[in-house]
């Protein structure tokens, strides 16, 4: 079996700690190095309930997306529900590792993920990274193209087909019979990132927890660029009349938590054949370095309803 300190290295591997923003500090959160680790539980939230499932499952090592901490604290006492947290992790003897802006700019990362789920090609990361140590392209969210173009409903109901189902399902700013070719995604809160996404030519921008005012401003900004664009095409030939007088992007507005849970299908995947790669044989086997997986299954979405108007 191998230790904490060894599959936290592997986790670092494959999401640096150095990918992760300046306000972010995620890693290892909780956890004995020198503790053996032979089952990792996985969620996107450390609430208590995954806490609870990953102790009655007997893992030794709990991975979320999310962080337990996003400020400093100066008590992790039970009576409030991060110190409850920590102490039933430490009474357990399992450890909690976060991978959280750094999962979001790897390689199979979550960005990655969502974008591989709506079937884009030839991707490239939306904010690209600097690092001469990767082998492939890494940095914040991801654009590329459909392998063919569709509507913007069409493509809501590919974004709602391949998430994890929650109540509210998604929203959508646009034109539904638009035509979409070149998509970008970024799981989790995305609405930093307008800028980038017009300049990557995106149809359309799938992300999470977007706000009323920036889309609806970026929405106004588009309707009158296309504007401005069909008016100027009338003399010129090269021009499209039916693309110049379309608004970009249009948004799709998925939950939070559901466009990063899809990251964890490459998780499972990765984190133990990893381990397997780097501590197989110095452990004594394959079988000696062999890491259970498990995701857990509870929808941590914290909206437990929705409610639209009634059309009579």
């Amino acid at each position: 079996m191998v230790n904490l300190s060894q599959v936290v290295s592997v986790l670092e591997t494959l999401y640096p700690l150095r990918y992760a923003e300046e306000w972010d500090e995620p890693g290892l959160i909780v956890g004995d190095p020198f503790a053996r680790v032979s089952k990792i539980y996985c969620a996107v939230d450390p609430t208590e309930t995954v806490v609870d499932e990953a102790l009655a499952w007997g893992a030794d090592l709990l991975v979320t997306h999310h962080p337990l901490f996003f400020r400093s604290v100066h008590t992790v006492a039970g009576s409030g529900f991060r110190g409850a947290i920590v102490n039933k992790l430490i009474g357990g003897h399992c450890g909690l590792w976060v991978g959280h802006t750094n999962a979001d700019s790897a390689h199979r990362g979550v960005s990655e993920a969502l974008a591989d789920a709506l079937g884009l090609v030839d991707q490239v990361p939306l904010v690209p990274l600097s690092d001469d140590a990767a082998k492939f392209p890494v940095g914040l969210g991801r654009v590329g193209n459909l392998a063919e173009a569709t509507t913007l409903e069409e493509l809501a109901h590919s974004v709602v087909s391949v998430l994890p189902p929650t109540e509210r399902g998604v929203d959508v700013a646009g034109d539904l019979s638009m035509p979409v070719h070149r998509v970008a995604v970024l799981g989790g809160s995305g609405d930093s990132l307008f800028d980038e996404v017009r300049a990557s030519g995106a149809d359309v921008y799938v992300t999470s927890d977007l706000r009323h005012h920036p889309v609806l401003d970026a929405r106004q900004q588009a309707m009158r660029e296309a504007q401005l664009r069909s008016g100027l095409s009338r003399g010129d030939t090269d021009s499209s009349p039916e693309d110049s007088g379309i608004a970009r992007p249009a948004f799709i507005n998925t939950p939070h938590y559901a466009s990063e849970k899809v990251w964890f299908k490459y998780a499972l995947e990765d984190i133990p054949d990893a381990v397997i790669a780097r501590f197989g044989e110095s452990e004594g086997g394959v079988d000696a370095a062999r890491i259970e997986m498990r995701l857990s299954a509870t929808n941590t979405d914290p909206f437990t309803a929705h409610f639209g108007p009634s059309r009579g």
